[in-house]
């Protein structure tokens, strides 16, 4: 697989599985470009994560085609199947190595997640190879104690801790755990996610046995 080199200093990358992607995520996405003068944001729908059974996420092309049409719109929002294309588990150093080879070691890096994800990044595969190739974003959540971060940061050393920056978001209480929920209740998702994604769910029946 071919994917053409990105232009621009400093590049997005978002993880998940999007499973469905949600307007929390495009928020994220864009709060975190605007912050750091991001010339894209490079969405990447996971493969086989090592932390999910198998099974337990949506058929991959429905999550692909799910994070497509959510940021088709934006021409600073791009789609990945690097991790799709994986015929093992995928892991976040992975990833990162394949993005910073393509894009030469000119480009500064930005990993996207939540600040939840990482209070747990030194147990991450090939976390100190991580730190050679890019910086994290740790996006925070509604409820989520920034003392409590700030904390855990604070005990790691100095070049981990150098390498995170935190960024909160206007507050928005959506989770895909969530959507999936109402969709097998029959209540509506408008408003959680795009109105594409939304019909996809809703005309591909997915979730509805969840």
């Amino acid at each position: 697989m071919k994917e053409k080199k990105v232009e621009g200093e400093s590049i997005g990358i978002m993880g998940g599985t999007f499973d469905p992607i949600h307007l929390g995520h495009l928020l994220a996405a864009e709060e975190a470009r605007e912050r750091y003068g991001l010339e894209e944001v490079i969405f990447v729908p996971s493969g086989y994560p090592p932390h999910k059974e198998k099974g337990e996420l949506s058929h991959q092309e429905h999550r692909y085609l799910m994070t497509i049409i959510a940021t088709i719109n934006n021409p600073i929002f791009k789609v990945s199947r690097v991790e799709l294309e994986a015929e093992s588990y995928t892991y976040t150093v992975d990833t990162v190595a394949y993005f910073r080879n393509l894009l030469g070691p000119d480009k500064k890096i930005y990993f996207i997640t939540g600040a939840d994800a990482i209070l747990d990044i030194t147990t991450w595969e090939g976390y100190d190879r991580l730190l050679d190739m890019c910086h994290f974003i740790a996006v925070t959540r509604p409820g989520f104690s920034l003392d409590h971060l700030e904390e855990k940061l604070k005990s790691l050393d100095y070049r981990l801790f150098s390498k995170i920056l935190i960024l909160s978001i206007p507050g928005m209480a959506i989770s895909s755990t969530c959507i999936r929920r109402r969709v097998k209740k029959g209540k509506t998702i408008k408003y959680l996610t795009t109105s594409g994604v939304e019909h996809y769910i809703l005309k591909n029946k997915l979730y509805s046995q969840v």
